[in-house]
């Protein structure tokens, strides 16, 4: 296997909790809590969980929007590996066109005082693009986002969620960037423009060897794009592993907890789902030991006292779970 684009080590963050006049610190919220993963180039991450679960704090990170309480952040470019903790100023700020970001909310994302030719055109201009060939080079991506080259004029409100989404896509390709992080993007549309939305990111990647962490909740959706999908809970990742071994046969309750919730199209799909008891773990008050045990069904007292480590079962299948290989997921 080739070297990884992005290789992500013992990623971590931390928000103190303070209290009183002072700012006296009495506590932390580890919204990402020592993760570990990699990106090939090419290839589709998906990241799912719960909101609250710590995936868009791990865009976030890797964007270098906030700052990391620990771990680190290495991305290969043309051959040569970049330490992107140790990037500041304006090395920091001429990385940033390598790694772009497509947002939630296709509509607050977008200044409503900018036409749609603006919109494209910011972040060449910021990166020092100037005249014809900005205009060129705004003609051309709204071509490749399938968006209409008459509606350049028109602003934010004068388009559909679809058609505002594609905007942000053809704003994140603008630098052509190595790594795009897409943050929940089909999220907020209805599900028709999310499957074109989906298509078009997919024919996308195909036509210019994009890469991608696609961070959702939605498994249906991560399904359709993704290669392989890390699955989190709690700021940590407690299953990694190609989309078919996931799906086929999850080895964490957490990851079979997540599949049983999807809704199924067809009435008395699924009679008996493992549904759990309980709140999302808060991640201000984690519980000792395996995260996610005071909600799952086949907990013991190793899983209340121990953490388990993220272990490798075979064939690169990861999983943070005490008895992986025994607890019968498939049983209900």
């Amino acid at each position: 296997m080739n070297a990884p684009l992005l290789e992500v080590r013992d990623l971590a963050k931390h928000f103190p909790i303070t209290s009183g006049f002072f700012g006296k610190q009495v506590g932390l919220i580890k919204a990402v809590d020592g993760i570990s993963f990699e990106i090939q180039a090419g290839e589709t991450l998906g990241l799912v969980g719960e909101s609250g679960c710590g995936k868009t704090t791990t865009g976030r990170l890797i964007l270098r929007l906030i700052e990391r309480t620990a771990g680190e952040l290495r991305f290969r470019l043309n051959g040569r590996e970049i330490d992107l903790g140790a990037l500041e100023g304006e090395a920091l700020r001429d990385f940033r066109r390598h790694i772009q970001l497509i947002f939630q909310d296709p509509f607050s994302s977008l200044n409503p005082r900018i036409t749609c030719k603006g919109l494209i055109a910011e972040p060449l201009r910021a990166h020092g693009h100037t005249g014809q060939e900005i205009d060129d080079r705004v003609r051309q991506l709204a071509d490749n986002v399938r968006l209409d080259i008459g509606f350049l004029s028109r602003y934010p409100h004068a388009f559909s969620g679809g058609q505002r989404q594609r905007i942000g896509i053809a704003r994140a390709l603008a630098l052509q960037p190595e790594l795009i992080i897409c943050d929940e993007p089909v999220t907020a549309l209805d599900v028709s423009v999310q499957a074109q939305v989906l298509n078009l990111l997919m024919d996308l990647q195909e036509e210019h060897g994009l890469t991608y962490l696609f961070i959702a909740h939605d498994l249906s959706v991560v399904e359709h794009i993704s290669h392989r999908v890390a699955v989190m809970y709690a700021g940590r990742i407690v299953e990694l592993a190609d989309k078919r071994a996931i799906f086929d046969r999850c080895h964490h309750p957490y990851t079979r907890v997540l599949m049983d919730a999807v809704p199924e199209p067809a009435p008395g799909g699924k009679k008996d789902r493992a549904l759990p008891e309980g709140e999302v773990a808060d991640p201000s008050n984690l519980p000792s030991g395996c995260a996610f045990h005071p909600r799952c069904r086949f907990c013991e007292d190793r899983c209340k006292s121990e953490v388990p480590e993220l272990r490798d079962l075979g064939g690169g299948h990861l999983v943070a779970c005490h008895f992986a290989e025994t607890v019968p997921l498939d049983a209900k």
